[in-house]
């Protein structure tokens, strides 16, 4: 599965990093800690946060994670779409909860 066939499916807002889209997500993490995400992330995961600050696509590249999904209509700072658009990691957007958003991803990755 890759991130654009999450967008479609998830009906999710693509902030930035659209040259990303083909990436290959192979599972998810929840977390709103930065250094949990870096110890425990696994490349081609997709990293669901509200954290919306620069900080996050560091920690995406350094991962390799496919995607970011901004959980509860929060959207990125400015310099972090920059730096998503240069990373070729897509910024995505979801109203829902971070519950709500992990179940649904969940379920779709292991249907």
């Amino acid at each position: 599965m890759t991130v654009k066939d999450l967008v479609e499916t998830l009906q999710l807002k693509v902030f930035s990093g659209s040259t990303g889209m083909n990436r290959e997500v192979t599972g998810g993490y929840s977390s709103d800690l930065l250094s949990d995400v870096m110890g425990n992330a696994e490349s081609g995961m997709v990293w669901i946060t509200l954290q919306t600050h620069v900080n996050v696509m560091a920690i995406a590249s350094l991962k390799e994670l496919s995607a970011i999904i901004l959980v509860k209509g929060f959207e990125p700072e400015e310099n972090t779409l920059t730096q998503s658009n240069v990373e070729g990691i897509p910024i995505l957007g979801t109203t829902l909860q971070t519950f709500e958003i992990s179940g649904k991803l969940y379920q779709l990755l292991n249907s």
